[in-house]
C-alpha cells in the first residue's frame, strides 16, 4: 500500500474503488461531484448521509468508518472530479487541531488497500477535502489533497456551488486555509454571476513563536515598519508577501530558484538540484535555458525574491501548460512538471531564444516580471516584443513577424527598433512585462538566474 503525501497522485487501481474515511473524532463524510469548472451541476451532486447516492457514487456509514464507493464506469461524462471530504459533526472538538488523525484509505475492487493518506498539519479547520478522484483524459486517478475550511460542512458546500440552508451561519463566506482557489475555476465570470471568493484564514505556524498579545514586533520601538502592511502573511502554500516577495507556508517541500531565499523561519532543509534531472541538465547546457533549482523541505516559513522583481502567482489546473522563460520562474509546487522544449515557429526571437520552459500538471507557480505586466487575452492574432513576452499558454501557436524590410537602411544599421515581433495565435493568454531584457541569442536563452541575458552557444546572433 502506498502512503500518499499532499499533492501526490496515482492511477486508480480498478474502475471501482472504495474510500474509507476514519477519524479519532466523529466526522461526517461526503462526496462532491464537480465539472471542469470546479462546481457542482446541482445539489444532487452532493452525496452524504441525507443523500447517499448519485450516478456512480455511493455513501455508506459503517460504524467506525465511513465509505464512499466510486464506480467510474457509471459516472456521468461531464463529471471530472469527485472530492471526498470530512467535516466535524459538532459533538466533539471544535476544530481538527485537537480532533486526532484524519485518514483516508483507498481499496480496489478486490478489497485490497492500494493507497493511504493521513492529512497533515491541520489547525483551525472544521472541514477538509481529503482526496479527489479525477478524470485525466480516459484515465481516472486519485490525488491526496488535505485542504481545509474553517466553517464546516456549510462552508465547504458553498465553495463548491452547493446551496445551503438560509441561516446566519451559512451566510458568511467560507474561509479557506489554503490560498489557492478551491475548487479551481476555469475563468472569472461577471460579478453578478459569481460568489465572492473566500477569504484566506490565518494558519499559525508552530515552528515560529507567536507575538504576545498587545505587543508589536518592534516591542517598545515605534515605526511605520511595524504597520500591518509589513506583517508576515499567514497562510499555507505559496502566497505573495507584498508585491515583490513570495512566502511559502511549508509543511512538506517546494521547488525554488537557487539563491532566491531571503529569509526563513522554522526547520527547513535546502538541497541543490541543478536543472532538475539529467535530461534537463543536458538541455540547459546546450540551450542555455532552464531553471537552476533547489528543493526546500521541512516545516516553517520560507521567503523568496529575485532582485525586487514583481511576483505573480498562477494556478495551473492541468487543462493547459504554461510556457515561460526560465529566468522568470521563482518557485513552484512539486505537483507540477516542467521540461525544456523548442519553440516551434518562433526561431530565436523569444526572450528565451529557441527554447523555453514548459510547465504542465496541476499546482501553483510563482513567476517574476520586471515591472507590472499586462495580461493579453488571445482570441486572434496577437503580437508582442520578443524580449517583453514573459509567459503564455502552451496551447498558443507562435511565429515570428518581420516588421522592417531588408535593404540598404538595414545594412547601414537604420531600423525602427522593432524589426522582429513574436506572434501568437489560438486561444489563451500572454504575459507582457514593461521591460525589454537582453535577448538570449540564436541558441540559448536567459533562464540561468544570475546569468540572465547571457546567450547560448552562438551568443546574440540575431539580437538587437
Amino acid at each position: 500500500m502506498r502512503q500518499l503525501s499532499p499533492g501526490e497522485n496515482q492511477p486508480l487501481p480498478s474502475s471501482t474503488i472504495r474510500v474509507q474515511v476514519r477519524s479519532a473524532s466523529p466526522v461526517n463524510t461526503s462526496a462532491i461531484l464537480v465539472t471542469d469548472n470546479g462546481r457542482v451541476r446541482s445539489d444532487a451532486d452532493f452525496v452524504f448521509y441525507n443523500q447517499p447516492s448519485a450516478r456512480g457514487v455511493q455513501y455508506r456509514d459503517e460504524g467506525s468508518v465511513d465509505t464512499v464507493t466510486v464506480d467510474t464506469t457509471a459516472v456521468d461524462r461531464d463529471v471530472s472530479t469527485i472530492a471526498v471530504t470530512a467535516s466535524l459533526d459538532g459533538t466533539g472538538p471544535s476544530s481538527f487541531a485537537t480532533a486526532g488523525a484524519l485518514q483516508a484509505t483507498v481499496f480496489d475492487a478486490a478489497g485490497t488497500a492500494a493507497a493511504d493518506f493521513t492529512v497533515p498539519g491541520l489547525t483551525s479547520e472544521t472541514a477538509v477535502v481529503c482526496l479527489e478522484v479525477y478524470r485525466r483524459g480516459d484515465q481516472w486517478k486519485i490525488r491526496a489533497v488535505g485542504q481545509g475550511y474553517d466553517n464546516g460542512l456549510s462552508g465547504l458546500a458553498t465553495a463548491f456551488g452547493i446551496s445551503v440552508d438560509d441561516d446566519p451561519a451559512s451566510q458568511s463566506a467560507p474561509r479557506m486555509t489554503d490560498p489557492q482557489p478551491w475548487p479551481p475555476t476555469a475563468g472569472q465570470a461577471p460579478q453578478s454571476q459569481t460568489p465572492q471568493p473566500p477569504t484566506p484564514s490565518p494558519v499559525p505556524n508552530p515552528a515560529v513563536a507567536p507575538v504576545a498579545a498587545g505587543r508589536t514586533p518592534g516591542g517598545s520601538m515605534q515605526s511605520e515598519l511595524f504597520a500591518p502592511d509589513h506583517a508576515e502573511v499567514q497562510a499555507q502554500g505559496i502566497t505573495k508577501q507584498g508585491s515583490k516577495m513570495c512566502r511559502v507556508g511549508l509543511n512538506g517541500e517546494v521547488m525554488a530558484r537557487q539563491g532566491s531565499m531571503v529569509a526563513y523561519q522554522g526547520d527547513l532543509h535546502f538541497e541543490a538540484l541543478g536543472a532538475g534531472g539529467i535530461g534537463r541538465m543536458v538541455r540547459q547546457a546546450v540551450t542555455g535555458e532552464g531553471v537552476p533549482l533547489m528543493k526546500v523541505s521541512g516545516r516553517g516559513d520560507l521567503f523568496l525574491a529575485d532582485n525586487a522583481s514583481d511576483v505573480h502567482l498562477i494556478d495551473l489546473d492541468g487543462s493547459d501548460g504554461l510556457t515561460i522563460n526560465g529566468s522568470n520562474v521563482l518557485a513552484f509546487e512539486p505537483t507540477l512538471q516542467y521540461n525544456v522544449e523548442r519553440m516551434h515557429g518562433a526561431g530565436a526571437m523569444s526572450n528565451a531564444g529557441m527554447f523555453n520552459c514548459v510547465f504542465t500538471g496541476r499546482g501553483r507557480i510563482a513567476i517574476t516580471t520586471n515591472g507590472s505586466p499586462v495580461v493579453l487575452n488571445v482570441a486572434g492574432d496577437t503580437y508582442a516584443d520578443p524580449q517583453a513576452a514573459v509567459a503564455w499558454s502552451s496551447s498558443l501557436r507562435t511565429s515570428v513577424k518581420t516588421n522592417d524590410s531588408f535593404g540598404l537602411n538595414t545594412l547601414l544599421g537604420r531600423s525602427t527598433g522593432e524589426r522582429f515581433t513574436l506572434a501568437f495565435g489560438g486561444q489563451g493568454f500572454v504575459v507582457v512585462q514593461p521591460s525589454e531584457q537582453p535577448p538570449g541569442g540564436f541558441i540559448g536563452g536567459t533562464g540561468q538566474g544570475k546569468d540572465a541575458g547571457v546567450g547560448g552557444a552562438l551568443g546574440g546572433f540575431l539580437g538587437r
